[in-house]
């Protein structure tokens, strides 16, 4: 009883005959039609999956038996519709073989109702066909098999989908016409073809190493070969035959083509039905037949008489696992039968007697019978009593087959029981869902009407909001024009700027002039004092001569008494000045005697100070004698040193060039491989490191104090020519055997001349005669053979190099200026077609898309007018072709970068007309404006890598770098936005439509739904996985491309 409930919650669905008896009482065809197109879809929704398993039988089977129930494939093919078969592989390979099934068995209406699906399964099956392993190169071998399957069909009505017809059935469809026979033929070859290339398709992408087919991925893949096996072994009988027929009626020559087709066929066809019935899959499900050793011998007509038709046996199906309902009833019925044989015999030991242990048949001494009468007697009841055990046998065998049956059929009422009653809830279930629909759908109706008498009045608001938008139009450009004026109003503004830093420079200037002034000042002050010194002394003297008068005036006023009153007044006058006078030489005199003070003890620090400063020069003197001995003794010592270190470097550039001849005749080095371009290179940083090893060793010579430069050269000069030799021996493995050993011994020799040359620098006898020119040479020689290896036909002409400069910056311009207008005319189409959201939506995105244009062209625009300050500044007196042609791997970034650029352009273009248009994707416009921001970059980056850091041409092209930035950042905002606008104006209205509902589902079921969204989650992670790991050798991919078409990939053969 157990296994009865879990069978039945594992139903999730009602079944069909459930569904009809439903529609029967309901007596209704649209219910009947509903739950059939319910059922139908839900086993077709089981039958296409995702899961990498085989198509379970029953599933196809409710399939095939829905299209003979509605006479055509309607409803499969709606419901097929619904799928992505163009996103999976394992769900378009499923949908293949349950449509297999329906052409084969399912109803003749079938291949009538697929026709006009014809195209669809076209563009999958080319869709499919560009993916060269896995599930998509399967799909698209089998579709193109389904498509010749109907066009045969369709060409050739009689022959039913199964293909199996009789002979005469056969002859009526060639219309007894030759003609007709012939192209039969070649009809059922093209046919069998395509099932020939669907089988080794399977095989060959399977490993058949291991037990593949005891897989559940293996009998994904095995499980449509059933059906290619049974096309295949009718295909083949009926070309047998008819290829006898036309051979019985046309020459052999005319038939040499039809012979040697199936020859081939027969060959292909023999080796498949042998690996199939090798196979543990198909032994249990098909017998598959085993084709005659040698095929059949047209030219002879008796070999037809020979000819065996292959027969495929498909064996009885028995339930499957999961449609049986074991029920174990041995407790509810007791089928032990007693032994009657034994219970009888008792009875007869009862009746007869026991004496069993000597003779259990001796009636000799008994009723005083004849012994013959005795014998009949026992023979008729020994007769009797075994057919009264075989009665008994017979009796209790069919008493266990009706015991059988009967619990059979007891748990069959009792399943048939527990899913009615699941049936009726599940209807009680849907019969309360349809009501509250019912109600939904009247407010919805409700809803409806209040919005059709609403709708005048948002055609009111909407003629309003077009004046609005009309005047925002206008104010907008208003805006643009102020946001213009305010550009250059910020240009005036740095201008302005500008000025002020020039006048705070000036304003610097103008503070060091005053500080200046200042310490001037001080020097006058301090001359001042000077000068009131040699005052105060001028003063002392006027006093003297003061004094003097003053006694000449004592003896004039002795000798002029009569003048005394006359001269009284002056007297007094000169009394008063007197007194000034005094005290004012008093105040000198105090001035005077400080200074003295300070010039005494002036004059005595003076004093210690210099003999303080006799003993420090005498101290410092012998210092400087110990100095000059020391540092005689150092520059000896370090004389020696710089010598062991020159040694000691020229010693390790030795086991450098040493270990590069050493990888030579490395095995492991063999795998290494390098370019004639890379190897040029290396060739001639060698020889400029020569020249600088050259110029060091005389400067050393000249000076021998610097070594700084020689070590430093000669540090290089190993590297690069251990580069060289490398290198060379890495491009030698991809040459041919003769120039190969050409470049060996040039890259040896190299390597021995190098050797040498250091060997020289060692000695400090042979330093100053050190030649290199023998090392020169070799390398020269390496140089010429990188030059012969280099690809002929890459090289462009000067002329040609300089005008592809100009040509592809011109025709990045152009392209960047027509996506500029091609925005914008989407644009216009836009406000004409859309409303709402998608027009806000695709508004923004395009302002941001012609945002972006202008920033690219303002970048090209910076660029060309950077190439051309680096071209003015770098040719000299060459011409501006010779200085293309000269940095020629600088003019092929230029070009790849502005190639990029325009194709960015154009993309970003295509992909926001498909957004506007809704038929693309906004993750294909944020994948352009990324890659239009990449491109761009490149641009930059080539521009540049030739500038002067100091131009300002170049400060110029890094803001209009930015400014693309921007605007990339701007698109993808504004497209990220739009996307989720859009998508929560979808997932609204879907969650309106379609609320989930889980209060009607077990424990079980929400299990059993989680389990699977589980699953689901972990087959997209897969996916994504997948994706990335796809994209990453897409990248390398295209980096290995790119490198080609630019000249840097290998090159496997030389010149000659």
């Amino acid at each position: 009883m157990d296994r009865v409930k879990s069978s039945i919650q594992q139903v999730p669905n009602p079944i069909p005959k459930v569904l009809s008896r439903r529609a029967g009482g309901a007596n209704s065809l649209e219910v009947e039609k509903e739950n059939f197109e319910r059922s139908q879809a839900v086993s077709i929704n089981k039958a296409i999956n995702t899961q990498e398993v085989a198509v379970k039988e029953k599933h196809a089977r409710t399939c095939i038996l829905g299209t003979h129930h509605e006479k055509g494939a309607h409803t499969f093919w709606a419901a097929v519709n619904r799928l992505p078969l163009s996103s999976n592989a394992v769900l378009c390979w499923k949908f293949c073989h349950v449509f297999h099934k329906l052409l084969r068995d399912g109803h003749p209406n079938v291949i009538k109702d697929s026709v006009r699906n014809k195209a669809d399964l076209t563009d999958m099956s080319r869709m499919w066909g560009h993916l060269s392993e896995g599930y998509g190169k399967l799909c698209s071998i089998y579709l193109k098999l389904l498509i010749t399957k109907m066009e045969f069909h369709i060409k050739n009505p009689r022959f039913p989908g199964n293909l199996q017809m009789s002979n005469r059935q056969l002859e009526e469809a060639g219309e007894n016409d030759v003609n007709n026979f012939f192209q039969l033929t070649v009809e059922m070859f093209d046919y069998l073809e395509c099932e020939l290339n669907l089988f080794l398709g399977v095989f060959s992408s399977l490993d058949m190493s291991r037990s593949v087919s005891v897989t559940a991925a293996g009998q994904c893949r095995l499980a449509p070969l059933i059906q290619v096996i049974l096309d295949s072994s009718h295909l083949y009988d009926y070309t047998v035959k008819l290829l006898f027929k036309l051979h019985s009626c046309l020459p052999a020559d005319t038939l040499q083509g039809h012979r040697d087709r199936f020859q081939e066929q027969f060959k292909k066809l023999k080796s498949l039905f042998y690996r199939s019935s090798n196979l543990q899959y198909f032994k249990r499900l098909i017998q598959i037949p085993q084709l005659p050793e040698n095929p059949p011998n047209f030219l002879r007509a008796s070999a037809l008489s020979e000819h065996i038709s292959p027969v495929v046996v498909i064996p009885a199906e028995t339930s499957s696992p999961e449609s049986e309902h074991v029920v174990e009833t041995d407790d509810l019925v007791d089928t032990d039968i007693p032994p009657l044989a034994s219970a009888v015999e008792s009875r007869f030991d009862d009746l007869f007697g026991t004496s069993a242990a000597t003779d259990p048949f001796n009636f000799n001494s008994q009723n005083g019978m004849r012994k013959d009468d005795k014998d009949r007697l026992i023979e008729q009841l020994t007769a009797e009593l075994q057919a009264l055990k075989e009665e008994l046998e017979s009796f209790r065998l069919e008493s266990g087959r009706l015991c059988q049956a009967l619990r059979g059929r007891v748990s069959e009422l009792e399943a048939e029981l527990a899913e009615q009653t699941h049936l009726k809830q599940q209807a009680l279930g849907e019969s309360e869902f349809l009501k509250a629909e019912l109600d939904d759908l009247r407010r919805v109706k409700e809803d409806t009407e209040k919005e059709q008498r609403s709708l005048t009045e948002i055609e009111r608001k909407a003629q309003a909001n077009e004046q609005r938008y009309t005047k925002l139009k206008e104010k907008y450009t208003e805006l643009v024009q102020s946001h213009a004026d305010l550009l250059r109003k910020n240009a005036e503004v740095t201008r302005q700027m500008t000025v002020a830093r020039a006048a705070q420079d000036e304003v610097e200037n103008v503070k060091r002039e005053m500080q200046e002034k200042v310490k001037a000042a001080q020097e006058t002050a301090n001359q001042q004092e000077k000068n009131q010194a040699e005052q105060l002394q001028a003063l002392q003297a006027d006093l003297v001569t003061s004094r003097t008068e003053l006694e000449t005036l004592k003896a004039s006023m002795a000798s002029s008494q009569k003048s005394g009153e006359e001269l009284s007044s002056q007297v007094a006058a000169l009394e008063m000045e007197k007194v000034g006078l005094a005290e004012r030489v008093t105040q000198k005199e105090a001035e005077l005697a400080g200074l003295g003070e300070e010039l005494e003890r002036v004059q005595s620090s003076l004093t210690i100070e210099r003999e303080s400063g006799v003993k420090a020069a005498e101290a410092l003197q012998n210092q400087l004698n110990e100095k000059e001995s020391r540092e005689q003794a150092l520059e000896s010592e370090l004389e020696a040193l710089r010598w062991m270190a020159l040694r000691a470097a020229l010693e390790e550039a030795e086991k450098i060039v040493q270990d590069s001849l050493a990888q030579l005749d490395e095995p492991t080095h063999i795998s290494c491989t390098s370019s004639a371009d890379y190897l040029m290179s290396r060739c001639q940083a060698a020889l400029d490191c020569v020249d600088r090893l050259q110029s060091a060793r005389d400067g050393f010579v000249s000076n021998n104090t610097d070594m700084s430069e020689l070590l430093r050269a000669v540090a290089q000069f190993a590297h690069l020519v251990g580069d060289t030799i490398v290198q060379g021996s890495a491009t030698a493995h991809m040459l041919p055997v003769e120039q190969a050993d050409v470049l060996a011994s040039s890259v040896k020799a190299c390597g021995s001349e190098a050797l040498g040359l250091l060997g020289q620098l060692k000695e400090q006898g042979s330093l100053c005669t050190a030649d290199s020119s023998g090392l020169k040479t070799a390398l020269e020689g390496v140089l010429a053979s990188a030059e012969k290896l280099r690809p002929q036909g890459l090289e462009l002409q000067q002329g040609e190099l300089g005008d592809l400069v100009e040509q592809e910056m011109a025709a990045t311009s152009a392209a960047v200026e027509s996506a500029a207008a091609r925005i914008e005319e989407m644009l216009n189409k836009s406000r004409a077609v859309d409303t709402g959201i998608k027009m806000e939506v695709n508004e923004r995105i395009l302002a941001s898309c012609t945002e972006l244009m202008q920033a690219i062209k303002v970048l090209v625009l910076s660029s060309k007018d950077l190439q051309r300050d680096i071209v003015e500044g770098g040719r000299g007196a060459a011409s501006i072709k010779e200085f293309y042609a000269k940095n020629s791997r600088w003019t092929e970034g230029l070009i790849s970068a502005s190639k990029a650029v325009g194709w960015g352009a154009t993309m970003m273009v295509d992909a926001a007309d498909l957004v506007v248009q809704g038929k693309g994707k906004f993750e294909e416009l944020m994948v352009c404006s990324h890659e239009i921001a990449a491109s761009t970059a490149q641009l930059v980056a080539a521009s540049k890598v030739k500038a002067d850091k100091d131009s300002s041409n170049l400060h110029r092209l890094q803001q209009a770098s930015r400014g693309v930035t921007q605007a990339t950042a701007g698109v993808v905002a504004s497209t990220k936005s739009g996307k989720s606008q859009i998508e929560e104006t979808v997932f609204f209205s879907f969650v309106i439509s379609d609320t989930m509902d889980f209060s009607s589902m077990t424990l079980t079921q929400i299990k059993r739904q989680e389990m699977d969204s589980q699953v689901l989650v972990l087959e997209l992670e897969t996916r994504l996985q997948k994706e990335r790991e796809r994209l990453g050798e897409l990248r390398k991919k295209h980096y290995e491309l790119a490198g080609a078409a630019e000249g840097w990939g290998e090159e496997g053969e030389g010149t000659g």
